[in-house]
């Protein structure tokens, strides 16, 4: 861990809105009490290789991965979490941020 900014990236297809929107509804002010905030909350998209094609993209930023982490594993999210999975489908990753101050010439290389 880096102890920079860790991002959390889901592709997600919605198939009730309606119920996905009480999602929404619970999940903001949660998450950002956890010190997470939406970078991106279904903005339009462009493919510009490959044949990904997501319906929705969700990007959101943490202080940390434990601080993610400790929001998703939480009792609070736990509560919420089933709201999500019941109405859509989607695919989670994390990834590791830059830590303040350190360039991308200076950050992890490919092994």
């Amino acid at each position: 861990m880096t102890g920079g900014p860790y991002y959390v990236i889901l592709d997600v297809a919605i198939h009730d809105v309606a119920t996905y929107l009480t999602y929404m509804d619970r999940v903001t002010p949660a998450l950002e009490a956890a010190g997470g905030r939406y970078l991106s909350r279904g903005g339009a998209l462009t493919t510009y290789e490959g044949d990904w094609h997501p319906p929705r993209i969700v990007l959101m930023e943490f202080p940390s991965q434990e601080a993610w982490e400790s929001f998703y594993y939480g009792a609070e999210y736990e509560g919420i979490k089933p709201i999500r999975d019941e109405v859509s489908t989607g695919r989670m990753i994390g990834v590791e941020g830059l830590p303040p101050g350190l360039s991308a010439a200076q950050g992890p290389r490919p092994s």
